[in-house]
């Protein structure tokens, strides 16, 4: 196949990397930073840099950009994309709208479209970060809005398998923004909090695991990260509230020097962890 890659950061650039490394694909990428665009050829994690004349030849396009900029990018690009009927997928870390706003673009102008999203990253982005191993045994969540032949999904399955990804999970953008708001953009709020204590600077040497387990994703993009978490506001705020809550309860318990409740919180935050799994 020929495909694409839109923004050749941290996520973008680790998809050309590993098709590369992995496949027998063609690689053509695109960056607005041209010293990144540059540097992505010199390296062979693309073939070429990406033109409105490759486009139309591309089977797969993967936009790697904030949901702002990806809308803006495959609007733009929507006559180039119909031309050739390729498929184009969004990495964004958000779906409801951008979903909405793009399977919409591509029935009207003759391409396929699907929402995805891989779990998988680090707290320091940029092309110069990216690794072809970056999504080795990681969750590839799409969630396709129309009906697809099964030969075509799992076309699409195949290659994401190829570069590393262990479980495909197929769901609805509505269930991808839901569980998302808990499973990482909440742990990004409660990290950034934690580590906005005072003593969190008199740390040295009285630190181990717990505390890097705790502060590791405070150490993110802002802007990127603003951007994400106002889209899904709605879900992130319900959860939001639930861990306030749920800490009260442990604040209420010192506070009154009730040693039955406390032992009763911790207990209960043991089970959950039991019954919702993971490492």
């Amino acid at each position: 196949m020929n495909i694409a890659v839109v923004g050749l950061g941290l996520i973008g650039g680790s998809f050309a990397k590993a098709t590369k490394q992995k496949t027998l694909h063609n690689v053509y990428g695109y960056d607005t930073d041209d010293e990144v665009q540059l540097f992505a050829r010199l390296t062979g994690a693309i073939d070429a840099k990406l033109t409105d004349e490759i486009l139309t030849e591309c089977d797969l396009v993967i936009v790697a950009l904030l949901p702002g900029a990806a809308v803006k990018w495959i609007e733009g690009k929507k006559n180039v994309l119909g031309k050739g009927k390729c498929t184009v997928i969004d990495i964004c870390g958000v779906k409801r709208n951008i979903c909405k706003v793009l399977s919409q673009c591509a029935k009207k102008n003759n391409f396929n479209y699907i929402g995805g999203h891989p779990m998988a990253g680090k707290e320091i982005g940029g092309f110069v970060n990216s690794s072809e191993d970056l999504f080795e045994n990681a969750s590839m969540i799409l969630t396709p809005t129309e009906k697809y032949d099964i030969k075509f999904l799992e076309s699409i399955q195949n290659y994401f398998l190829d570069i590393g990804f262990s479980n495909i999970t197929f769901a609805t953008p509505e269930e991808h923004d839901r569980v998302i708001a808990f499973t990482s953009q909440l742990a990004h709020i409660v990290s950034g909090a934690y580590v906005k204590s005072p003593t969190a600077k008199q740390q040295r040497g009285f630190s181990a695991g717990s505390f890097k387990d705790m502060t590791r994703v405070a150490r993110l993009d802002e802007n990127m990260w603003t951007e994400l978490m106002m889209e899904n506001k709605d879900y992130l705020a319900q959860e939001l509230r639930i861990v306030i809550d749920n800490l009260k309860e442990y604040l209420d318990a010192l506070e009154t020097k009730d040693s039955q409740a406390l032992c009763k919180c911790l207990k209960e935050g043991k089970i959950a962890k039991a019954q919702a799994g993971g490492n």
